[in-house]
């Protein structure tokens, strides 16, 4: 399993990013139980290395990811009813849940390079980045409906506070694929870029958030995630602990001199 794992998500670091690949191009990039266990590891291995200041999400082939490997979930399913117990979907609390709050929490920024078709827990997996850069030739479903299913990898709570809630729950309940023009006309997509320089305009993206200030971009994140469920008085009090964890940091100080210099800041990342 472990070969399998190393197989499906490919890993490397280089010059504070970290590039996580969904690798398995002949099933569109489906998530087995091999890929799901992968990069959920994979995720918390970037958000525990100090050394890691952003990460870059994105895929080989043709597509970013068509979500659940249904060949599997069919298998999973038939096993479950043969033995009378257990719960085919176990997976959205063993797997799905957690590598969505892998990216959600991470204190660093995350990027979703889309290369094709994100579906199901795909399009999730692109919702749940910071920043979704985006080849014109991919397209978004949410799948869900279409096999009698809800929706899972947050894009309950994901989809309706990027587009509203009744942009998203058109796209729910009628799961047709969503060009990348119409995406970013509805405000899915932050850059769209021909096919051809997706990696390099996504690369180009997450290496500037790996150079940035991360404790500044760990503050806007958490800031962000706890305004969108308290009030605007709850919210100020924590903008100010946050301002305070930032003000006190070596990247804050090294602003400010270059700001005074009048020169580009280069950020330590702490």
């Amino acid at each position: 399993m472990a070969d399998e794992q190393a197989k499906t998500v490919l890993y490397d670091v280089s010059e504070g990013l970290a590039t996580i690949t969904l690798n398995r191009p002949d099933a569109m990039n489906a998530l087995n139980t091999a890929a799901k266990v992968a990069l959920r590891d994979a995720l918390r291995e970037a958000a525990a290395d100090t050394g890691v200041r952003a990460v870059l999400l994105t895929a080989t082939g043709r597509a970013f990811c068509v979500g659940q490997d249904l060949k599997e979930h069919v298998a999973t399913l038939a096993a479950t009813r043969e033995a009378g117990e257990g719960n085919a979907l176990s997976t959205v609390r063993e797997h799905y849940n957690p590598i969505v709050r892998a990216i959600t929490e991470m204190p660093k920024p995350v990027v979703a390079g889309v290369n094709g078709v994100a579906a199901g827990a795909g399009f999730g997996l692109a919702l749940a980045a910071d920043l979704r850069v985006v080849a014109d030739t991919a397209s978004f479903t949410t799948s869900f409906a279409g096999v009698a299913l809800t929706a899972d990898s947050g894009v309950s709570w994901t989809l309706p506070r990027l587009i509203g809630q009744s942009r998203a729950a058109e796209l729910l309940f009628f799961p047709d694929a969503v060009p990348a023009r119409k995406a970013y006309e509805l405000g899915i997509v932050n850059e769209l870029v021909p096919a051809a320089e997706l990696a390099a305009a996504a690369a180009r993206t997450a290496r500037r958030l790996a150079s940035g200030p991360t404790v500044a971009y760990s503050a806007l994140k958490e800031s962000m995630a706890y305004a969108a469920g308290h009030s605007l008085s709850e919210t100020l009090e924590k903008e100010d602990e946050l301002q305070t964890r930032a003000g006190a940091s070596a990247d804050h100080a090294i602003a400010v001199e270059a700001f005074l210099a009048k020169e580009k800041p280069v950020y330590l990342g702490r």
